[in-house]
């Protein structure tokens, strides 16, 4: 039988404290609207996966390209690559989701 798992380390009050103390930030700036820059930052994470998923295809598209296809506006490019972009845009704002 396997001797049981000794950690490096010394689990103190002071540790605890801490991470009490921490637990408690982070409820405090939910409750306050911390939370506000999570849908752009994934605004900003769904663009550049558009972005790399066409480039690994050969897209031309410059990330200030794809930004301003999704955002409705004209864009001096290979109208297939703005297709392609397009298209794109519905498979990232509904991701597959498995089990």
């Amino acid at each position: 039988m396997s001797a049981a798992y000794q950690p490096t380390f010394t689990l103190t009050s002071a540790m605890l404290t801490r991470v009490a103390e921490i637990a408690g930030e982070v409820g405090r700036l939910d409750a306050l609207g911390g939370s506000g820059k999570v849908p752009m930052l994934r605004r900003e994470n769904r663009i550049r996966s558009i972005h790399s998923s066409l480039a690994i295809e050969n897209n031309t598209l410059t990330l200030e390209q794809v930004t301003a296809v999704i955002a409705g506006k004209r864009v001096l490019g290979p109208p297939k690559e703005v297709q392609d972009c397009l298209h794109r845009v519905p498979a990232f704002r509904h991701p597959c989701r498995t089990p």
